[in-house]
């Protein structure tokens, strides 16, 4: 399913003596009000509900800008900014090298916020959060555990009776950044899972049905008793579908939140480029499956007037946007990376 957001340039107001129009505040940075412009980007679902919200809150500051999104997934969004038919891509998986070999120009990554991936499943009347082992979930995947009340299942869940009833897989049936972060991690825990299935944003999967979007597997999760699914995490909040707790490697099973999405990122080393996994990170209180999510962006794009307005969202949304992550699921990013990017923004030329 296709989402958009198209916040409104059309919306005057009117000063209250004389009927005349009230002039827009002034754009910080860079940004420019004196022109409407319209900027099209597209790519994963995963930061959509926080981009939507970032796109509507920055137009309330500057109403000459319309910011339009798709939510079509992390390989749609890298195939439309190559393509050069959007202005800026979004992705949850970052782009390989051949990738950006491909592409007409260098492309920047930017991450926005971080995230986690959550396992939902749907298994009417039951009370108790689940718990989950890397290993555990891999094998669900590679359609090896088959039954609810499994043992591998059922001994991580003491106490829990399981149904007997057969486990229908749900997985992502496009390009997906969200896949990408969940089969980086289940190919760190399980060798088999990573000869077998292995990491990209679309692979072959062993067994299961097919969701489009984060929107798509929350649907059909939440419509098949039985089910599992894997969803960004605001999706299963949003949805009020049941997720479970994942062990770390500390050994501590941790029910995604953002502060364990903090804890994950807080030992990573994030290189220039900022294309950095951080699925499985060591300490306590890290959840396993977190990640960032990037915004991408031409470092010498063509049409310097929309440079100017996105150099200037990038650096409100590092800053004054990160205040919004929370509330909508997402962890905030570190100071350090913060900083990082601010210097990093500079490089797109805007004139």
């Amino acid at each position: 399913m296709r989402s958009l957001v198209a916040i409104s340039l059309l919306t005057a107001t009117f000063a209250a003596c004389g009927g005349g129009t009230q002039q827009p505040p002034a754009a910080t940075g860079n940004a420019t009000a004196a022109a409407r412009i319209q900027i099209n980007g597209a790519g994963a679902t995963f930061p959509y509900p926080i981009y939507s919200k970032w796109f509507s809150e920055y137009n309330k500051l500057h109403p000459n800008v319309e910011i339009n999104y798709q939510s079509i997934g992390s390989g749609g969004g890298i195939r439309q900014v190559t393509a050069q038919t959007v202005f800026f891509g979004a992705t949850d998986g970052p782009m390989t090298d051949e990738q950006l070999t491909s592409a007409p120009g260098p492309v920047l990554h930017f991450p926005t916020v971080l995230g986690a991936v959550v396992p939902i499943y749907n298994l009417p009347g039951l009370a108790q959060d689940l718990k989950f082992s890397g290993p555990v979930l891999a094998d669900i995947y590679l359609g090896r555990i088959k039954k609810w009340n499994d043992r591998a299942i059922a001994g991580l869940n003491p106490g829990v009776t399981l149904p007997a009833t057969d486990i229908t897989v749900v997985h992502r049936s496009d390009g997906s950044g969200t896949t990408f972060i969940y089969v980086d991690y289940l190919s760190k825990v399980s060798p088999d899972f990573k000869s077998k299935v292995g990491v990209n944003t679309s692979v072959n999967w062993p067994v299961g049905v097919g969701g489009k979007g984060n929107e798509g597997v929350s649907g059909m999760v939440s419509q098949t008793p039985g089910s599992i699914g894997y969803v960004e995490l605001i999706y299963a909040l949003q949805n009020k579908i049941s997720f479970g707790a994942v062990q770390n490697i500390a050994g501590e099973f941790i029910k995604a939140t953002p502060e364990g999405v903090t804890k994950a990122a807080a030992g990573a080393t994030v290189p220039d480029d900022f294309r950095v996994s951080i699925t499985n990170a060591p300490g306590a209180g890290a959840y396993p499956i977190s990640s960032f999510t990037w915004l991408l962006m031409f470092e010498k794009p063509a049409d310097k007037d929309k440079a100017k307005v996105m150099v200037d969202f990038v650096k409100w949304a590092l800053t004054d946007g990160q205040a919004f992550a929370t509330e909508l699921g997402y962890a905030p990013l570190p100071d350090a990376v913060v900083k990082k990017e601010l210097a990093a923004v500079e490089r797109i030329t805007i004139s």
